[in-house]
């Protein structure tokens, strides 16, 4: 496992890192859970990440306890705040007092004194952006938070924030969390080169394409009955003919160079500098040594080109 700095910081986290968005809490029961984190750590993993809202806070309890067993100072771990987790008027959103709240609920569910990255999980249009900057610079002073980071904000709101905390000498980002794979590149119009600029570091997810660049489903076959794209709404949105022909394509590309394709997708994100980490999600410890094996593989310029044209067609 290679690691990379996060941003400007001196944090180095792996180049894959384990997710748990709808798998630990959820659909995959906590057995399968825990050894899929194991599988990670031996592996060479320091980076989990989770979120106050996955399972409502079920994917936290079981990561926490999953990681209870390793010294805390051997990873790195990240939770988020923002979306609903109750029913009230305060019960969302970047708010202090919901901030406050919910990171020293998370720190409870995870069985530890602080958290390495605390995200702001969307934007806030309701709360003014100072508040939501001094809330979180407080609780790096307090030592319950290490780095600062968002996920899925523009440019502009990144750049704001950043102007803000220069101005108030307030705890700056340093990490960004978008979603970002062969199929969905927005980040590298505006996200990348403001990242490079002003060192926030992209830890993307999705890096997969939700298993479409797995190659799991393909033209002419029935979707298996298990997975997401047997929902309709999905399909519809996710999966097209376009998509499974190019699918098929960069298989082919993979097959050439002897590995997998999501091996190839991994290596093909990893091929940007400003990402510091592909996040994976498992359900399977199989599923975590082969998805971790994209650190070891450098892509050549002709087989980037190569997929590029596939891209474009």
């Amino acid at each position: 496992m290679k690691y990379r700095r996060l941003g400007r910081s001196g944090l180095k986290v792996s180049e894959i890192s384990l997710g748990s968005w709808m798998t630990y809490g959820g659909y995959v029961d906590d057995d399968r859970s825990v050894r899929s984190i194991e599988q990670a750590y031996e592996l060479g993993v320091n980076f989990f990440d989770t979120a106050n809202v996955y399972e409502r806070g079920e994917a936290e309890r079981v990561m926490g306890k999953a990681l209870a067993a390793y010294p805390r100072e051997s990873y790195v771990l990240a939770t988020k705040v923002f979306w609903p987790m109750g029913d009230g008027p305060n019960d969302r959103g970047l708010s202090r007092k919901h901030i406050m709240e919910q990171c020293h609920a998370s720190l409870k569910r995870l069985g530890t004194d602080y958290v390495d990255i605390y995200y702001c999980h969307r934007y806030d249009p309701d709360t003014p952006l100072e508040e939501t900057l001094r809330a979180l610079d407080d609780l790096v002073r307090a030592g319950k938070v290490l780095y600062v980071g968002v996920s899925e904000w523009t440019a502009a709101q990144m750049t704001e924030a950043l102007g803000l905390a220069d101005k108030y000498l307030l705890d700056r980002i340093v990490v960004n969390q978008p979603v970002y794979n062969m199929f969905n590149r927005y980040i590298e119009k505006e996200i990348i080169p403001l990242g490079l600029a002003k060192g926030i570091g992209q830890v993307v997810f999705s890096p997969l394409a939700q298993g479409i660049l797995t190659g799991k489903y393909r033209r002419g076959q029935a979707i298996p009955a298990d997975s997401r794209a047997s929902s309709k709404s999905w399909t519809e949105t996710q999966l097209n003919e376009s998509k499974l022909i190019k699918v098929e394509k960069l298989e082919g590309i993979a097959a050439e160079l002897g590995i997998k394709l999501s091996q190839l997708a991994l290596a093909w994100i990893l091929r940007q500098d400003n990402v510091a980490s592909a996040l994976i999600g498992a359900s399977r410890p199989e599923q975590v040594v082969e998805n971790c094996a994209a650190s070891d593989i450098a892509l050549s310029q002709d087989t980037l080109d190569a997929i590029e044209l596939i891209l474009e067609g």
